[in-house]
């Protein structure tokens, strides 16, 4: 496999790398967690003036009509600036979903507003004791004149307290795990009715818990044909998960290059640490497992984008989503591990970036499925 990328791509990485080293280094997103928002509107703003939140959505969508291979380095500088920014909820889940499931109506309403940064989307669907479970929805939605009422709870909804609207999976019909009868309603994050219980996760980033009592929403707020939307929204979380791959493996590149320079200037009985010939093992150890992630994280990504025009079948599509999510999820502990580790006390100090970069992997190896959940998955594609 050819593991470069093209000129376009790597021009966008070149100019998201200028534009995230210049107005987002390790200072500057302190101040962005500490602020009331969570996120930089500005850099926001300045991703879509890229290009980066329309790349993948259709060029008759007022996108460009990218697929996951044109995002992973993208993905991988998000990584190794840990940004907070909601993009993988709005560009990989809600806008996915509202390409594959949308009416011509909804798609022109809602994907250039994304495209263009004035739509913020978040997707609700968690619920408790799921565990990753996607066809476990228990929000009900029920017929009310030429609407409908949604009643339910939702957890984990990452970025929902930064979103303007949100994307709700609502049961219309069978039994709690049947994958038939899930619809999708887009609900203002306001609507009478809503309540929504913010957080920071582990990692920083802004999420909330939400209570649905009787919230209204109209006909032409529900996304999704009469057959159901699950097919769509396990085709949209692969989507998410392999692009969420690759932001690992930036900050698992960044781990790499952090801990080598660490090793270089701190010094012990009158030389550097990193002459130690054991730390040299150590320190190999982590590139070797870098980048057998991003080998498999490409390949996930191929895959993908041929399930995507038809290549390969969806079952294909998703072993090797959940290949890459074991991979990583492996990765990331080791590498994470051991840049704390070589690090010494410091590593798990607020002040280095290390330490951020250390949760922020242990959050991406559990996010959209550990790696028992993608292991069992694997095994019944098999």
């Amino acid at each position: 496999m050819d593991f470069q990328y093209s000129q376009e791509q790597q021009l966008l990485v070149d100019s998201l790398s200028r534009l995230l080293d210049k107005d987002y280094d390790f200072e500057a997103r302190k101040r962005v967690i500490a602020s009331e928002a969570g996120y930089s509107l500005a850099l926001w703003e300045k991703l879509a003036e890229l290009g980066l939140l329309g790349l993948a959505i259709p060029q008759d969508d007022g996108g460009f009509g990218g697929g996951a291979l044109d995002l992973v380095g993208s993905m991988e500088a998000f990584g190794r600036a840990l940004v907070l920014e909601p993009f993988v909820p709005t560009v990989a889940l809600a806008a996915r979903l509202i390409v594959t499931q949308a009416s011509p109506e909804q798609r022109a309403r809602w994907l250039p507003s994304i495209a263009e940064g004035r739509a913020c989307l978040a997707l609700a669907h968690t619920e408790a004791s799921a565990r990753y479970e996607l066809s476990h929805v228990l929000t009900q939605a029920r017929p009310d004149g030429e609407g409908w009422l949604l009643d339910g709870e939702k957890h984990m909804v990452l970025h929902a307290p930064v979103a303007q609207h949100l994307l709700v999976s609502a049961r219309l019909s069978g039994a709690s795990e049947n994958p038939a009868g899930i619809a999708l309603f887009v609900v203002d994050a306001k609507a009478a009715g809503l309540e929504m219980r913010s957080f920071r996760t582990q990692d920083n980033l802004r999420a909330a818990d939400i209570r649905l009592t009787g919230v209204r929403v109209s006909a032409a707020d529900r996304v999704g044909g009469a057959t159901g939307v699950f097919d769509g929204l396990v085709e949209a979380i692969d989507f998410a998960s392999v692009l969420s791959c690759a932001e690992a493996v930036g900050a698992m590149r960044y781990a790499c290059e952090a801990t080598l320079e660490y090793l270089k200037t701190r010094r012990q009985f009158g030389v550097p640490i990193g002459s130690f010939q054991a730390l040299q093992h150590r320190l190999v150890d982590m590139f070797v497992s870098a980048e057998q992630a991003r080998s498999i994280t490409l390949l996930a990504c191929s895959r993908f984008d041929s399930a995507n025009r038809g290549s390969v079948s969806a079952n294909e599509r998703m072993r090797m989503v959940s290949a890459a999510k074991i991979k990583i999820a492996e990765a990331a502990r080791h590498v994470g591990q051991e840049a704390v580790q070589l690090h010494g006390g410091m590593g798990m100090t607020q002040e280095m970036k290390v330490a951020h970069t250390f949760k922020r992997l242990t959050m991406l190896a559990q996010w959209l499925g550990d790696a028992d959940h993608h292991l069992e998955r694997f095994a019944a594609l098999d």
